[in-house]
């Protein structure tokens, strides 16, 4: 069964264009670990510090291969030490959804 991987973040309203770079970044390597990128999201309106990431998976086991994929990816690594360093991302929530047709 295909899933959606929805990650909420609470980002450093302070440091959207650092968040950007990094989401932009992930455009890269989500595809190349075995992802679907279905998009970053940054606020516009309202809520300066609420992002979102979703990423398409075929099923959970294909969610857990890239996960394994993505630790070994060196742009990946680089990437997640990008946003410990800055320190950007204040919580990172994932929830997996399933799609309803209709």
């Amino acid at each position: 069964m295909p899933i959606t991987c929805f990650i909420r973040y609470q980002i450093d309203p302070f440091q959207r264009d650092a968040f950007r770079a990094y989401a932009e970044n992930w455009g890269r390597i989500i595809p190349r670990c075995g992802g679907r990128l279905l998009g970053y999201f940054l606020p516009s309106e309202g809520t300066n510090d609420i992002a979102w990431g979703l990423i398409g998976f075929d099923s959970l086991a294909a969610y857990e291969a890239y996960r394994t994929r993505l630790r070994a990816d060196p742009e990946g690594r680089d990437n997640f030490a990008l946003a410990q360093r800055q320190r950007f991302i204040l919580r990172e929530e994932r929830t997996f959804c399933e799609a309803v047709e209709g």
